[in-house]
């Protein structure tokens, strides 16, 4: 057994709690490549930067997810997990309906909009049939009563803290998760070696630390992005004649 001390506080099913290993296994299994949610054919807009140019070599894909993690849509969804974990760990369902809704309207292009709704719709069927919870019950259920897209964000942070995974750990986990996605699309289309690929993915460990820091001390007021150019290629891609992604 791991002890591992929450990072937020007064929080009712993950502070100072004993974080089982089968929580982690589950974890691991809702964020790897074999969970279905249709991840790897998404490319969160690096497709249309490699045709544009921009994106040419491991380094140059290493900056492109990094400015998205800093200070895009990637930073974006992490303080919309935070903020989730956080409302769902203290019983605020009423705040956390809020914050699925903004959410869904948080979204810079129809494709980023496609990418996040249909990965959560994906999850949030998967975990309620192999996992289910009552937690991620009542959250479907509102959701569709609401008419309010599933986000996959939000899905997976209130899972994990109903699984009793803290907050910060679950958000380390899903971002990892994000980048290596991005990582396997650029080593497909630049092409880039298998190695290369995990160097792209150990060189953006810090960018992951630094952005669920960040998430866990900023709010929704702190909602903005500065990535212009990720949201221009995901703009531009969804016009591309040529594609192998969604996004």
């Amino acid at each position: 057994m791991v002890t591992i001390m929450a990072a937020v506080p007064n929080m009712k099913r993950a502070e100072n709690r004993v974080v089982a290993p089968r929580s982690l296994l589950r974890l691991q299994s809702w964020l790897s490549p074999a969970f279905p949610t249709g991840a790897y054919s998404y490319s969160h807009g690096v497709e249309a930067a490699v045709e544009s140019g921009q994106i040419r070599t491991r380094q140059s894909l290493v900056d492109w997810v990094d400015a998205d993690l800093r200070y895009g849509s990637a930073r974006n969804d992490a303080i919309f997990f935070a903020e989730a974990g956080r409302c769902a760990a203290r019983g605020h369902h009423v705040r956390l309906l809020e914050i699925a809704e903004l959410s869904v309207a948080f979204r810079g292009t129809s494709e980023f909009a496609l990418e996040a709704s249909q990965q959560g719709t994906s999850c949030l069927a998967t975990l309620r049939g192999v996992w289910p919870d009552p937690e991620i019950d009542w959250l479907s259920a509102t959701l569709r009563q609401r008419c309010i897209q599933p986000m996959l964000p939000v899905v997976v942070a209130v899972r994990s803290v109903a699984e009793g995974v803290p907050v910060e750990m679950a958000l380390r986990a899903f971002l990892h998760g994000f980048i290596s996605n991005l990582v396997t699309a650029g080593v497909r289309l630049i092409p880039l070696g298998q190695t290369d690929g995990q160097r792209a993915i150990a060189e953006l460990e810090d960018a992951v630390l630094d952005a669920s820091e960040h998430a866990m001390t900023a709010s929704i007021d702190d909602l903005g992005s500065a990535a212009v150019m990720v949201d221009l290629a995901s703009a531009s891609h969804e016009t591309q004649y040529t594609r192998l992604f969604r996004s």
